[in-house]
């Protein structure tokens, strides 16, 4: 039947390779060398072999692949933990282990989308650094982080990237025995951590149904200064799928919960025992039908709605423990894709897909909270086609418009951001239309001895978000107190990039370098004013950093490397070494350095991986970060050592019921080394975890 044991979503793969049939294809058949990971899906964790540096060269755009082989290995609970130390990728660990956002290239936030099987998360993490974003790598298959030209599937609210975790929450295949799961399980000595996940995957005649769950739960973590008060977290969840699977595609919809409880360390909010309390239900659905006939080859869907909620618990003003803000977030989302039927021309064979996406936001803040309610509505429209010459040669255009429509309750405030005695900044409703346009051009070439090429340029607009507009009070969490400014124009990027990859054999290797123009970069700039719980207090108070959102021209420019080479034949694998790098390098045009820039980081290691076994020695340097911006102190280098050991058993499901057991040992900051984030806002007030001992043991049937 089609679709046993394969994945039909568009994914990142270029529109080529989607022409291509998919009847009959299982994973064995499939290279994770040739197509794209998304692709690669039913045991997506063991179709890159354990310890080899996942490379996706098929893309005309740079992908980070975490496998579920990593995952399961590192046993991230937060989609900042599980990328923080990939080139190119950092995060915000204002929480670490529960409210950790992943930044890429130096950009956050608004730039940086986060979304779950195609589907934006839903949740309020862009809002504030102390938000969690409710989506548990445990029961992911893989998380890719897309850059480039790609991102224009997405809307202008990836202009920085998109952060993207796969499973198979809406069944997109029926296991070739009928059932295939996995069930991981760990212990951390930091935090007194302890986890456990399961997944499973059934199906037949048609029908294909999907489980899973996760608990996680830790203390105050130690760090190399004694224990950082107020870090315990614990999450659960889980989510149940269905779908209809035919010989000409598939139809699908799943349920989702995501409840957690986290505590906010550092400063004020360990001095308030501050801690928050996310919770989400989430309805994703999506399907794809291949006509026999017509000019549409495929046609495909994403949609998706959730309702999200958390409260902000702690010790307020008047000394009373108890809910000092609320967060509420409403989000839907849908988007539609026709991929057209192969067009041959004189210059090559023409694919290509066109798009509709459409989403609505409300967000509603209560209490001492910084934000009224903000309705957010978009549409958009966008093409992918990409021309193919001659075999190797492959050239991308991209194209992407959208109208955005914003309301909310604007306040006038002064110029100097200082109260006038008996005067409130005057509030009025205001509702603010954009019509951002974007473009990119990509070529990409096959090289000698398995080297793939890449040139693309860009040019993105991205809308001012509701938060950016309307922010107006204080953000204890973040001790912040927020002020938008409702006058904010389109931000504009214009990007070159340059990247080489391989894939196969010995090396691999995947660099990218890269150079961006913003004209009207959105930014949170602390004004050195002090601020209280009212606009009132600010000059007068102490408690909170002001912060208004401004706009100046900017340029970023950096590069990321990661290699692997296998180096001596050992049993029946390979004793190798790895080496990475990246850095980001972000000024306005007045000299000034743009705020919590990750830092310059070089690492590398030997590897062994061979009969069963996989082991791993790797030190990560981060340099002294000094080019910091007005209000922000310097960070000093860190050097995180790591190492680990595991070792896969196969067994036999008939006499064992599981098919593979994998037990690990993992240890991180060996070194017991005070090692500060310098792109988080609680950089001078937490120590990252110190040495840790991780336990692991992972099931397969």
């Amino acid at each position: 039947m089609l679709l046993t044991g394969t994945v039909l979503s568009i994914g990142l793969l270029p529109l080529a390779a989607l022409a291509a049939p998919q009847a009959e294809t299982t994973l064995d058949e499939l290279s994770v060398t040739s197509v794209s990971p998304v692709q690669a899906k039913g045991t997506a964790g063991s179709r890159v072999p354990t310890g080899v540096l996942p490379v996706v060269t098929d893309t005309f755009s740079p992908v980070t692949m975490v496998t579920q082989d990593q995952i399961s290995r590192n046993q991230p609970t937060s989609l900042g933990d599980a990328l923080f130390d990939r080139p190119g990728l950092s995060s915000s660990s204002y929480a670490p282990g529960a409210a950790s956002r992943p930044i890429i290239r130096g950009l956050d936030n608004a730039r940086v989308r986060i979304q779950e099987n195609g589907v934006v998360s839903g949740d309020v993490s862009e809002l504030g650094e102390d938000h969690a974003v409710p989506i548990n790598p445990l029961v992911s298959d893989r998380i890719e982080v897309i850059r480039g030209p790609a991102t224009l599937r997405y809307g202008s609210g990836a202009i920085g990237g998109v952060v993207s975790a796969e499973n198979n929450r809406v069944p997109t295949f029926i296991p070739p025995n009928g059932v295939q799961g996995q069930v991981t399980t760990g212990f951390s000595s930091v935090d007194n951590g302890r986890l456990g996940a399961a997944t499973v995957d059934a199906g037949g005649d048609g029908v294909a149904i999907h489980a899973d769950g996760f608990r996680s739960a830790a203390d105050s973590y130690d760090t190399p200064a004694g224990n950082q008060r107020n870090s315990a977290n614990e999450s659960q969840g889980g989510s149940v799928g269905i779908s209809a699977i035919g010989d000409r595609g598939f139809v699908g919809v799943s349920f989702s919960h995501y409840d957690a409880l986290y505590q906010i360390p550092g400063g004020e909010a360990a001095e308030s025992r501050t801690r928050l309390d996310p919770r989400q239900d989430r309805v994703i659905s999506r399907g794809e039908y291949r006509p026999i006939d017509g000019p549409f080859e495929v046609i495909r869907y994403w949609a998706g709605a959730s309702v999200y909620r958390h409260d902000e618990i702690g010790i307020g003003g008047d000394g009373i423990d108890g809910i000092q803000a609320t967060f509420k977030n409403r989000e839907a989302e849908g988007r539609v894709e026709l991929q057209h039927v192969p067009v041959t021309t004189v210059l090559g064979t023409l694919t290509g897909a066109l798009g509709l996406q459409s989403g609505r936001r409300v967000l509603n803040t209560q209490g001492e909270s910084f934000l009224p309610q903000t309705e957010s509505r978009s549409n958009a429209l966008y093409l992918f086609e990409e021309l193919t010459p001659v075999q190797g040669l492959r050239f991308q255009a991209a194209g992407r418009i959208e109208g955005d429509r914003l309301n909310s309750t604007a306040r006038q405030f002064p110029s100097d951001y200082l109260p006038v005695a008996g005067e409130d900044p005057a509030a009025y409703a205001l509702t603010r239309r954009f019509a951002p346009k974007s473009l990119s051009l990509g070529v990409l070439q096959d090289l000698p001895y398995g080297f793939v090429a890449s040139l693309n340029g860009s040019y993105v607009e991205r809308a001012p978000t509701g938060y950016e507009l309307f922010s107006q009070g204080p953000h204890d969490a973040t001790e912040t107190f927020e002020i938008g400014d409702p006058t904010l124009r389109l931000e504009r990027a214009r990007t070159v990039e340059v990247a080489i990859r391989r894939a196969e054999g010995p090396l691999r290797l995947d660099a990218t370098g890269y150079y961006t123009r913003y004209t009207g970069f959105i930014y949170k700039r602390d004004t050195g004013i002090r601020c209280g719980d009212d606009f009132g207090s600010c000059g007068s108070d102490d408690e909170l950093r002001q912060i208004v959102y401004s706009q100046q021209n900017a340029t970023f420019y950096g590069a990321e490397i990661g290699a692997q080479l296998d180096a001596v034949p050992v049993g029946n694998g390979w004793a190798g070494v790895e080496a990475q790098y990246d850095f980001v390098r972000a000024q306005f045009d007045d000299g000034s350095n743009v705020p919590r820039i990750p830092p310059h980081r070089l690492g590398g290691g030997v590897f062994l991986r061979a009969d069963g076994w996989f082991a791993r020695v790797n030190l990560l340097h981060a340099f002294d970060h000094t080019e910091i911006a007005p209000f922000e102190t310097t960070t000093p280098g860190w050097n995180d050592l790591r190492a680990e050991v595991s070792y896969t058993k196969p067994l036999d499901p008939g006499i064992y019921g599981i098919s593979e057991v994998t037990l690990g040992l993992q240890g991180r900051n060996l070194l017991n080394d005070d090692i500060r984030n310098s792109a988080s806002f609680k950089k001078d007030e937490i120590l990252l975890p110190g040495r840790n001992i991780r336990l692991t043991l992972t099931a397969r049937f």
